[in-house]
C-alpha cells in the first residue's frame, strides 16, 4: 500500500472546477514534483493536501488510513489534526516578523507542547544548522535576504515533523542568485524518510531530484511518469508544448 494515495481530488470553486479528478500516490521516501501552466491547479492540489481548501470530491490517505473521504465532512478538529500530516513551505515565506529566526522555527512546535523544553531546543539548533542561518539565529525576517528567509520556513515546517513535506513553488519570490541556495536546501532533504511534493517551474531542479513528474492541465493530470519517461519521452501533446517553452 502507498505511502500517500490520492483518489479522484475534485475541487470547485463556485461553479468553477479547479480539480477535475486527480488520482496519484507516492511510497514513503519518494519526491513527485507538479509541473504545468499557471492557472492549471497546481496549487489548488496542494492547498486541498493541506486541508486550507476543503476538496469537493475524492479521498486522501496517508500510511494506510483514510484521512479525508468528501462523502464524511470533518469537524474543524479533525481537519486541524489531519492537516499536521502535511507541512506546506509556501511561495512568500509567510514568517512571523515579530519573532526571530529560532522563534519562528520553535513556535508552533512549543504552542502544541510537541517536545519537552530541552528537545525544543535541540531540535531547533538543529534544524537552524542544517538550513545553514547558525550566525542568524537572533536575526528577524527583516534583516534576512529572500533565500533566508525561505530557509526558515523550510526549517519552521520540519520542525513539526509531517508525513509529507510540500512546496508551493518555493522559489518563484526570489531573485535568480538566491533560488540556488534554497533548491539546494531542498535537494538535500532526500532521503527515505522525506516524503515530497514540489509545485515548481524550475525544470532542471524537478528532473533531477524527483522520482515521478506529473504534469497537470486545466485541472487533470495530462502527463505522469518518471523524470525520463516526461522531460525525453512525454506522450502527450499538451507536455510536449510546454516543454518546449521552457527550453527543454
Amino acid at each position: 500500500m502507498a505511502f500517500l494515495e490520492i483518489n479522484n481530488l475534485h475541487k470547485s470553486f463556485g461553479r468553477h472546477e479547479v480539480l477535475k479528478g486527480i488520482s496519484f500516490s507516492l511510497e514513503k521516501g519518494e519526491v513527485l514534483s507538479i509541473i504545468g501552466s499557471s492557472g492549471g491547479g497546481k496549487t489548488t492540489l496542494l492547498r486541498c493536501l493541506n486541508f486550507l481548501e476543503i476538496p469537493s470530491q475524492g479521498t486522501i490517505s496517508v500510511n494506510g488510513n483514510t484521512i479525508f473521504d468528501a462523502q464524511n465532512p470533518l469537524s474543524e478538529n479533525e481537519i486541524r489534526k489531519n492537516r499536521l500530516h502535511f507541512g506546506l513551505v509556501f511561495q512568500q515565506f509567510n514568517l512571523f516578523p515579530q519573532y526571530t529566526v529560532e522563534g519562528n522555527i520553535s513556535l508552533a512546535p512549543k504552542l502544541l507542547k510537541k517536545y519537552s523544553e530541552e528537545e525544543l531546543k535541540r531540535k531547533t539548533d538543529s534544524l537552524i544548522t542544517r538550513v545553514g542561518l547558525t550566525d542568524k539565529r537572533d536575526f528577524y525576517p527583516h534583516q534576512l535576504s529572500g533565500g533566508q528567509q525561505q530557509r526558515v520556513a523550510i526549517a519552521r515546517t520540519l520542525a513539526m515533523e509531517p508525513d509529507i513535506l510540500c512546496f508551493d513553488e518555493p522559489t518563484s519570490a526570489l531573485d535568480p542568485e538566491l533560488t540556488g541556495e534554497v533548491l539546494s536546501v531542498i535537494k538535500s532533504l532526500k532521503s527515505k524518510d522525506n516524503t515530497m511534493v514540489i509545485v515548481t517551474h524550475e525544470m532542471d531542479f524537478a528532473r533531477e531530484v524527483s522520482d515521478k513528474i506529473i504534469f497537470i492541465d486545466d485541472g487533470l493530470i495530462a502527463e505522469e511518469g518518471t523524470p525520463e519517461e516526461v522531460f525525453y519521452n512525454p506522450k502527450n501533446e499538451r507536455t510536449k508544448r510546454f516543454l518546449s517553452l521552457s527550453n527543454l
